[in-house]
């Protein structure tokens, strides 16, 4: 199999097959990330080549992936009759395959539109894993996201409409101590109106050659503390009122959240409030902007 520039993927496709649909992100702005900043531009990979890596992968391995993760940063971009083909052909060689998923952003998603995105799933896409962030407009101009609370909603629920699981990825503390609750709070309003199937918390942590770091060496960005994190996801999950499944499987968070809201709602609270009692300097490390 044949990659390219960096290949990420999320901690729930840890035993998914990788094969490369796309190199990099079409959208590449986001004020925090720096996957693929100085990777190769953006561009779609010729099917066939995809479809060789395919059938390299099953005279490789045979049927013993269940599930398939189709990198890089955007692949939902990729033309819908080529990504449908591309799943079709997968399911042809893997017929155990229980799940095939990409990551997509609430844009491009958009674009697809609900027939475009019918078309997916019944060719066998079987989740998309999205960065929400946050619902907070102003946060996610200023992390120059490329869309709206609104469109988020729109794309969420035409991808659940299409029959395809959803799986949102919020970033604890990237409105910075101004915009805590207001993160917090908007992103919960949001949550509720999409209905996700899995919510997943990460905490922010600047990363290198990034906008944010930048803004935080200038004193433009205050980050959260471990106390000021775990605040905030409590004023988050008090406003979660909607079934999901919600985890914070990430190297970045403080603490490990598993459970099912509305049901475990009470526990995953105590286990917030227990963590606010322990001394801060049992959390992990956290930057303060002199690093």
């Amino acid at each position: 199999m044949r990659y390219e520039g960096p290949i990420y993927r999320p901690p729930s496709e840890a035993d998914s097959l990788l094969i490369q649909a796309t190199v990099g992100c079409p959208h590449n702005k986001c004020a925090f990330c720096m996957v693929y900043k100085k990777g190769p531009p953006y561009r779609v990979r010729p099917v066939e080549e995809v479809l060789d890596d395919l059938r390299e992968a099953s005279e490789l391995y045979g049927d013993r992936y269940r599930s398939l993760f189709l990198p890089a940063g955007n692949t939902i971009a990729m033309p819908t009759t080529e990504l449908a083909a591309v799943c079709r052909y997968a399911r042809s060689l893997f017929p155990s395959l229980e799940r095939i998923t990409v990551y997509g952003s609430s844009q491009y998603i958009r674009r697809k539109g609900a027939d475009e995105l019918a078309e997916l799933a019944a060719a066998g896409l079987g989740r998309i894993h999205v960065g929400l962030e946050s619902g907070d407009d102003e946060v996610l101009r200023r992390i120059k996201k490329g869309t709206t609370c609104r469109e988020q909603i729109e794309a969420g629920r035409m991808v659940r409409r299409a029959g395809i699981e959803l799986s949102v990825y919020v970033i604890m503390g990237i409105g910075g101590r101004e915009r805590s609750r207001e993160h917090a709070l908007a992103t919960a309003s949001a949550l509720n109106a999409v209905q996700a199937d899995f919510v997943r918390l990460r905490t922010f942590v600047p990363k290198v050659d990034t906008l944010m770091l930048h803004w935080i060496r200038k004193g433009r960005f205050q980050v959260l503390g471990p106390r000021e994190i775990l605040e905030e996801a409590r004023s988050l999950l008090e406003n979660i009122d909607v079934f999901c499944r919600l985890f914070s499987d990430h190297y970045t968070n403080y603490i490990d959240l598993e459970g099912i809201l509305p049901r475990d709602g009470q526990r995953l609270m105590e286990r917030i409030e227990e963590a606010l009692g322990r001394d801060e300097r049992t959390f992990r490390p956290f930057f303060v902007g002199s690093q």
